[in-house]
């Protein structure tokens, strides 16, 4: 792993961001023994921490040359994004402009001439623009973002173009199914949200860290984690069962 990838690790850890605990419900309706919270990032100390993972990502992978703009999908992923530009600056010399979206287009002051959902009016034609955010599970927040800045690009007859998507942590899991009743259907694999997306948006989609290996790093270097309540080295039955869910509803 590299050393931004070891650093988040064990910061989702000392924060409690991530844990593991019984009758875990995610948003879908599945059981899981962990969750992420990426809100524990919650102090100026950790967010400029948390801008540092994602910056480290895309100097490592080369994503930050081909970047224009960070954007942080609101509301948690407006924080990343400035947190990231910060870090960009203050580690690697990029001053790279951040923006992010308002829940309902703005109809006053600077922004009434063409209702622009995007607060920081940092777009530009051609512009190339990397969004920054959390978690991705369906990926629907992401089509929806998609359908935005295509119509802010529309509205202000300009070209934008969508470099890639980074997130926090990929569960590297498949999505729930469902029966007629709307109820999941335990233990079956649906599609591959993630792989789906860059298949239809052409855009990637990279993540600071996926969840095995960074379960996996933990484990074998028997750092403290929230588990069921306590700080504790992740044991063998908490790692078996983490296997045992990716076996059932991980992706391939």
């Amino acid at each position: 792993m590299e050393a931004y990838k070891k650093r988040f690790a064990r910061t989702l850890a000392d924060t409690g961001a991530l844990f593991f605990d019984k009758d875990l419900i995610l948003k879908d309706g599945r059981p899981t023994p962990y969750f992420v919270n990426m809100a524990m990032f919650k102090t100026g100390r950790l967010s400029l921490e948390l801008g540092s993972f994602f910056a480290g990502m895309m100097v490592s992978r080369n994503l930050a040359k081909g970047t224009d703009i960070i954007l942080g999908p609101s509301y948690k992923g407006s924080s990343i994004a400035l947190a990231t530009a910060i870090s960009l600056w203050k580690d690697h010399g990029l001053d790279m402009p951040f923006e992010y979206d308002r829940k309902e287009a703005k109809t006053h002051g600077e922004a009434s001439a063409f209702k622009s959902v995007f607060v920081n009016n940092t777009f530009f034609d051609e512009c190339r623009i990397f969004v920054v955010d959390d978690v991705a599970t369906s990926m629907g927040t992401k089509y929806e973002l998609m359908q935005k800045i295509q119509a802010e690009a529309h509205t202000r007859e300009m070209t934008f173009h969508v470099a890639g998507i980074g997130i926090g942590i990929d569960r590297e899991q498949t999505t729930a199914v469902y029966d007629k009743e709307g109820s999941v259907i335990p233990g079956q694999k649906g599609e591959n949200a993630i792989r789906n997306f860059v298949s239809k948006s052409g855009v990637p989609v990279f993540s600071v860290a996926g969840i095995r290996e960074t379960i996996r790093y933990l484990y074998e270097e028997k750092v403290p984690v929230l588990i069921q309540g306590k700080m504790a080295p992740i044991d063998e039955k908490t790692k078996a069962e983490f296997d045992e869910y990716l076996r059932t509803y991980g992706v391939d």
